[in-house]
């Protein structure tokens, strides 16, 4: 046994003092940050942070964190090093005490990864790679596996509700994502031609932390992988697809391959999660390609991304265009000016007749009525939009979460948020078990309670977000349409109007309330 002291900060001559200091404790390392990096992947678990000088004890045990400038004096209830008067005082700098075998207690495998996870996330798209930083923060051994390449560089989805945006705060990349992102000003319902016809002021809550806020996806997975290179229990595989699952009563498993090799590997871990999207392999393994309960839309969505000024022509940073031909939205997502413009098609084209016709349902539908070298096109991208949701997002040691589990229509942004909120919740359950304040029924309350969410929230609110676009005529919606009621209302309530921005929070649930202590 020994003794591993990591110092927790470059100060020159640290390292050097505490071997002077101590020079005939044989079983202590000092070691500084970038050496410790590979040592503390193999110790479990985090450091705990101590304050005021008292030392404390990590749930499971083996890993300590104080400030340097207070006495080493015990460890478990015994003397581990007798503090000196001689010891150097670096005030306010922390060293990571632990008490371990050297070498690392765990097996290893020639990749590096340990022998058994505690937790393996299947996918790396933002959902995955938000749980899997939330759970190394904790400093649960978790690896992601990824069939691409790389991260995905396509914007994709952009706008993140206030639950959402808990959960990022919580995760500790939310200021992050505020400072490359922009915050929502307001939403509006158009007429085709521009006409208002009612909206959400969102610059009621500019003095509220987790207002919406909008960052193209690709962007917020850059920013969580680059906050994920700080904890040594996190690790991607990229290039691996998974072929098989298995699990007993003891342990989950996935069976990968390597798409350039053809090398294939088992991966063991405590807990398995699917965070890999619409088509899932996690999914179809558990409940087969069919086991997607929901509907398709008949109608066809084209997203594009374009540089075109909106503003000059007074819209909105998000706008619903009512019309029974011309429905689209367009929303702003970035600060430099990008913006998605998603609209309705005639289904039954095929791609290449759907890319054809972009430039004239532009000239049809945009403000100002462009031709193509008045806005820069970015990308275009036809697809169906669906409405299903798993039977289970927990079938015993393997969980789903985000797309995986459920798929709503773009419009809203409920599929997203939502997404991200399945994360949160799922974190607060594998915690509470990882720190032995919830056993594992608390995974189907998540099942249980995250697709209930979808049923009561996120379809039917998603789904009139389609339907109001479209389905009556523009100049009738607000005699029958009790939502825009409500939201032309609020422009002089507003008490309502923070009712109807609250109602975001609807998406919620606190699992910590099944925890057996708090």
């Amino acid at each position: 046994m020994g003794i591993i002291v990591t110092i927790a900060s470059a100060t020159p001559g640290l390292k050097p003092d505490l071997y002077k200091t101590y020079p005939t404790y044989p079983g202590i390392w000092f070691i500084t940050p970038r050496e410790a990096v590979a040592v503390q992947s193999d110790l479990h678990p985090s450091p705990t942070t101590v304050d005021s000088g008292k030392q404390g004890q990590d749930w499971r045990g083996g890993s300590l964190r104080l400030g340097f400038a207070y006495p080493i004096c015990s460890m478990w209830g015994r003397s581990v090093v007798p503090w000196s008067e001689k010891m150097p005082q670096h005030d306010h700098h922390d060293c990571l005490v632990s008490q371990g075998k050297f070498p690392p207690t765990q097996p290893r495998k020639a990749n590096g990864l340990p022998s058994r996870l505690q937790v393996l996330i299947v996918g790396a798209g933002p959902a995955g790679q938000l749980l899997g930083l939330l759970l190394a923060k904790q400093n649960i051994s978790v690896t992601l596996v990824e069939q691409a390449t790389q991260l995905d560089e396509n914007p994709r989805a952009t706008h993140y509700g206030p639950p959402a945006m808990k959960v990022f705060d919580l995760a500790g990349v939310g200021d992050e994502l505020r400072s490359r992102g922009f915050c929502m000003r307001a939403v509006a319902w158009r007429h085709l031609d521009g006409t208002y016809i009612a909206g959400v002021n969102h610059e009621l809550q500019k003095d509220q932390r987790n207002r919406m806020t909008a960052l193209p996806l690709n962007q917020l997975g850059e920013l969580l992988y680059e906050h994920s290179l700080k904890f040594p229990s996190i690790k991607y595989l990229f290039n691996r697809r998974v072929t098989d699952i298995g699990q007993d009563e003891s342990a989950a498993w996935v069976d990968t391959v390597h798409v350039e090799t053809g090398e294939e590997l088992r991966l063991e871990a405590d807990y398995i999660v699917g965070c890999d999207g619409a088509k899932s392999v996690v999914r179809r393994s558990l409940f087969g390609d069919q086991g997607f309960p929901g509907k398709t839309w008949d109608e066809q969505i084209v997203a594009t991304n374009v540089y075109y000024d909106f503003e000059k022509f007074g819209y909105s940073d998000a706008n619903f265009m009512i019309d029974p031909t011309h429905w689209y939205m367009a929303a702003k997502i970035t600060s430099a000016g990008m913006w998605r413009v998603t609209y309705g098609e005639i289904p039954g084209l095929t791609n290449e007749e759907l890319m054809a016709r972009q430039p004239g349902k532009y000239k049809a539908m945009l403000p100002g009525h462009p031709d193509p070298d008045q806005y820069k096109m970015v990308n275009i991208s036809p697809y169906k939009v669906h409405q299903r949701l798993a039977e289970k997002m927990r079938v015993g040691r393997f969980l789903l979460a985000a797309d995986a589990a459920h798929l709503c229509n773009p419009f809203g942004g409920l599929g997203l948020t939502g997404g991200i909120v399945d994360v949160g919740g799922l974190y607060e359950c594998l915690i509470g078990m990882f720190s032995n304040k919830a056993d594992a029924s608390i995974l189907d309350v998540y099942s249980d309670a995250r697709r209930k969410k979808y049923q009561e929230v996120v379809n039917p609110i998603s789904s009139a977000n389609l339907l109001r676009m479209f389905s009556v005529h523009p100049d009738k919606v607000l005699d029958s349409d009790e939502f825009l009621q409500a939201c032309k209302r609020a422009e002089t309530d507003d008490d309502l109007a923070a009712e109807i921005l609250g109602s975001a929070h609807a998406l919620t649930y606190d699992f910590t309330q099944h925890y057996s202590s708090k």
